[in-house]
């Protein structure tokens, strides 16, 4: 038994729960500050993510260009990321205008059943039928979410609930492109490189559309601290978020992230509870419960069965130049074996 519990809980999986636990506090206080501001009357959703991606762009660019290497996957892919990414942001910060925190915590989880999906499709995942049950019983919560939000929608959950809960699941669906496509690319070219150009290209993309979209509303805020903090710390927040996203994603997949972040849901319930002193409708908990043992059924399979094919070729491949003794040239840019530091 001691033997066992000890092959479990490694050192790797120590990191990764505790990597992945950080990013949930970091999502949840992205939704935090995203509530705050809007409950000062704030309504610039894409001014708050430009911060994000000028860090992004200044701090991993730079490393990018101290390199001096040619990038290692085509230029066009990342305007394509930017812009999706940029409108999925957009879409969730922008929800948090017409419904609760919770609801749009526990929505977002929709990006889950997606990301097995566009999987499936253009990875070839294959997923066996306990992989699926879990995905149903995890829309049927997210469903009840919906009806929670029409059912309480005389509290204090929202001006439109329901037009905010179909905003979210619009970004959500976003997020999964951006997700998958993320973590194809940081297995098959680099991570600082993903950083630096999907922060130059968003910084690109929100620039514009802030100066057509939220120029008069950037103009009409009146900047106090109460309204500063919460703006910077939103995009810092989502820097550090952006930052370490690859990093759990390269070392343990996007399974362990997805199960990661569903504490976030945990968070923003007790947020809405202790901060906002607002009353939670029975529903939201019966959904949580639901998301959880969805996830749990998704999980729960051999960790074989979320392998892209082409990532079990690469450990493959590595294993082999590792017993032959090939180190001189690293390991390859496509291995999911690669530690990132």
């Amino acid at each position: 038994m001691r033997m066992k519990l000890e092959q479990i809980w490694t050192k790797k999986t120590f990191t990764g729960v505790v990597l992945g636990q950080f990013l949930s506090l970091l999502i949840t206080s992205t939704g935090f500050t995203s509530s705050l501001l809007a409950k000062k009357g704030i309504d610039a959703p894409t001014s708050q993510s430009f911060l994000n991606y000028a860090l992004l762009a200044i701090i991993y660019g730079s490393i990018l260009l101290y390199r001096r290497k040619p990038l290692k996957a085509k230029w066009y892919y990342y305007i394509i990321l930017g812009i999706i990414d940029v409108e999925a942001n957009f879409l969730v910060v922008t929800s948090y205008q017409y419904t609760s925190v919770t609801s749009v915590m526990l929505l977002d989880c929709w990006s889950i059943p997606c990301v097995i999906f566009l999987t499936w499709i253009f990875l070839k995942t294959k997923y066996r039928f306990k992989k699926i049950t879990g995905v149903a019983v995890c829309i049927a919560g997210l469903v009840l979410v919906v009806f929670s939000d029409v059912h309480a929608g005389d509290r204090s959950s929202g001006s439109n609930p329901v037009k905010g809960d179909l905003i979210i699941i619009a970004g959500a669906t976003l997020y999964a492109v951006c997700n998958v496509s993320e973590e194809f690319l940081v297995k098959n070219a680099d991570r600082v490189e993903l950083m630096a150009m999907l922060g130059f290209f968003g910084a690109i993309v929100s620039a514009i559309q802030i100066s057509i979209l939220e120029r008069k509303e950037l103009k009409s805020i009146h900047w106090t601290a109460g309204a500063a903090i919460p703006f910077v710390g939103f995009s810092v927040a989502m820097f550090m978020f952006y930052s370490l996203v690859p990093v759990l994603l390269k070392i343990h997949g996007s399974t362990m992230l997805n199960l990661s972040l569903l504490t976030s849901d945990m968070w923003s319930v007790l947020i809405r509870i202790f901060a906002y002193h607002e009353k939670v409708d029975w529903m939201y908990y019966v959904a949580f419960v639901a998301v959880v043992v969805g996830l749990i059924i998704y999980s729960g399979g051999d960790k074989d069965e979320n392998q892209e094919p082409s990532n079990v070729a690469n450990r493959t491949r590595q294993d082999e130049e590792a017993n032959s003794g090939i180190h001189s040239k690293g390991t390859e840019a496509g291995s999911p074996k690669t530690e990132v530091t």
